[in-house]
């Protein structure tokens, strides 16, 4: 049995769930998200909290239980408090800049790289820091990771785009190898 899996999931206040017979819609105060129902698995609402339970015992269905019952918690998750990532900018003259929905990077090319902010995504830059925030765990998480691939950062300096959390491993440079 999947320990994730059985885990109920909590119904905070000002979160609305509904069961349908192909998606799982979520409605709170920060927005609405759906995820998919996997016809393997049965959905119970009782007492404020939704708990996933299998149907049978199949390869496929144990596969699926901790997945759907993730999904949905991330859901429920996002729409009462959301997401965010946090990228950070390594460099000399290396800025960061939120213009309406364009997020300009000036990494070190010899033209600033403007990104297109998608719809549910919002962005705030202070300093060298961009905070990327969200309903949708996947699409912050995404969209944060697309942002780094611009310019990662390298292992000599450590310039480039970081996400705050990360740690670089340093190599040394070819004086210290004599």
């Amino acid at each position: 049995m999947s320990r994730i899996g059985k885990q109920p999931i909590p119904i905070p206040s000002g979160v609305e769930v509904k069961v349908g017979t192909d998606v799982v819609e979520v409605k709170g105060p920060k927005g609405s998200l759906s995820t998919p129902v996997e016809a393997c698995l049965n959905y119970e609402l009782a007492d404020g909290q939704v708990v996933l339970t299998r149907k049978d015992e199949s390869r496929q269905t144990s596969a699926q239980h901790g997945l759907r019952r993730t999904l949905l918690a991330n859901c429920i998750e996002g729409v009462s408090k959301g997401f965010s990532k946090t990228l950070e900018v390594i460099g000399v003259g290396f800025k960061v800049a939120v213009k309406g929905n364009t997020i300009e990077l000036a990494v070190g090319f010899s033209h600033p790289v403007n990104v297109e902010l998608p719809k549910g995504i919002e962005a705030k830059a202070e300093g060298t820091k961009l905070t990327v925030s969200g309903v949708d765990k996947q699409l912050v998480g995404e969209f944060a990771a697309s942002i780094r691939r611009i310019r990662k950062p390298e292992p000599y300096k450590g310039k480039g785009i970081k996400y705050e959390t990360e740690t670089i491993r340093r190599k040394a440079g070819k004086s210290a190898g004599k």
